[in-house]
């Protein structure tokens, strides 16, 4: 891709698309909005970069902490994998325990103890995990059945006393979307706190999508760990995790916790996550639009497939959705994987001929932004329709 604006994308060779795949979901304003433009050309001409703090990283900070009723303390990084790993290290450190439990066809970035049945890219690619990871690694990460608080009772029940943190993105989005049973996310809250472990939230997918408190403020779920990314740096390279003040006080230099980075806190990149973030606290009526626009786009894509006699599923979270090529509810990983892979690729080529950019996957998820118009789903739905008949 060369350029995008609003919610189009323009390819090296000039071709015009309308874009669903949005960075991965980081996008909710589309492309080069004028908040986010202006903000990043005022701290250009100040410099980038300092390597120590710097007022628009407080002020960030006191944002999260502002609206996420869980985090009393926020720790800048570079990325949402930066994220997860310095949580899963925090939680390790704060509890003197090694396990660490997560979910099949999750995916929290690319550290070792998280490609141990992991989705994303390795379930794209039907990849058990990739090489390069110790074995002693494997031994201390257990891999849980998304959507399955019986499994997560059990393997409590027998290592509880061993397990540091439970590590869970609160909607599945990589294995597509796939939204989580509420007595699922409320029995990781009991259990961890029966058995003195951390709950951890990855929302970098979530965090700012589903609302202004993520999807813990969505489920009314309070955790002891949140990680965030992709919305937060406004279209830059971005990561953050944030949790209770006693946990947080662990990471040095106010405890042996180590974590650090040279490029963590960029103002450059702040200044774009705040800019982002200020237009939606200050117009927060966009998440209901946001919805409701998903929501017709959903309805009408099953409206053409139920037609055409195509079995599909689409799960649909807030601004967020997949389309699955299977007949069956799709609530959990084995769920996902039976869907027809094949039949996607197919309807993904012929929408990209179309203009449409959907994501490459099966199991990614569809983004809408605050600039998709209703001009935009009518002709995605249209393009649908055409290319329904090619399947």
């Amino acid at each position: 891709m060369k350029r995008g604006q609003g919610s189009r994308l323009w390819d090296e060779e000039g071709r015009e698309y309308l874009d669903y795949v949005l960075s991965w979901g980081a996008l909710i304003l589309g492309h080069a909005p004028c908040e986010v433009v202006e903000a990043i050309k005022r701290r250009l001409f100040s410099g980038t970069h300092f390597g120590t703090c710097t007022e628009i990283e407080v002020l960030f900070a006191e944002m999260v902490v502002e609206l996420f009723s869980s985090v009393d303390m926020v720790r800048m990084v570079n990325s949402g994998t930066e994220a997860t790993m310095s949580a899963v290290r925090l939680a390790r450190g704060y509890t003197g325990r090694e396990l660490l439990l997560q979910f099949a066809g999750c995916y929290h970035g690319h550290a070792d103890p998280f490609l141990v049945g992991a989705g994303s890219g390795l379930l794209t690619y039907d990849l058990p995990e990739s090489p390069g990871i110790p074995r002693a690694v494997g031994e201390k990460t257990i891999v849980a059945e998304y959507n399955h608080p019986e499994m997560v009772e059990e393997i409590f029940a027998h290592r509880g006393e061993e397990i540091a943190g439970v590590i869970v993105e609160p909607v599945a989005a990589n294995m597509g979307v796939v939204p989580p049973r509420i007595e699922f996310l409320t029995r990781l809250r009991e259990l961890t706190r029966k058995y003195g472990a951390l709950l951890i939230f990855d929302e970098v997918i979530t965090g700012f999508r589903l609302g202004l408190s993520g999807a813990q403020g969505y489920y009314g779920i309070e955790v002891d760990l949140t990680t965030l990314g992709k919305i937060i740096g406004g279209g830059l390279p971005v990561g953050a995790y944030g949790g209770r003040r006693k946990i947080m006080e662990h990471v040095a230099p106010r405890g042996p916790v180590y974590q650090a980075g040279t490029l963590s806190g960029n103002p450059l990149v702040l200044e774009a996550g705040y800019a982002t973030l200020q237009k939606l606290i200050t117009h927060p009526s966009l998440y209901d639009e946001l919805e409701e626009k998903t929501k017709t786009l959903v309805d009408g894509l099953l409206s053409i497939f139920r037609t055409s006699g195509i079995s599909v599923w689409i799960n649909q979270v807030g601004s967020m959705f997949t389309l699955f090529f299977t007949p069956e509810p799709v609530n959990d990983y084995q769920s996902a994987r039976r869907a027809d892979t094949s039949l996607y690729g197919r309807f993904f080529r012929a929408m990209l001929e179309k203009g449409v950019y959907l994501p490459p996957s099966q199991f990614e998820a569809c983004f809408l932004s605050t600039a998709h118009t209703e001009e935009d789903l009518a002709y995605t739905l249209e393009a649908a329709s055409q290319a329904v008949k090619n399947l």
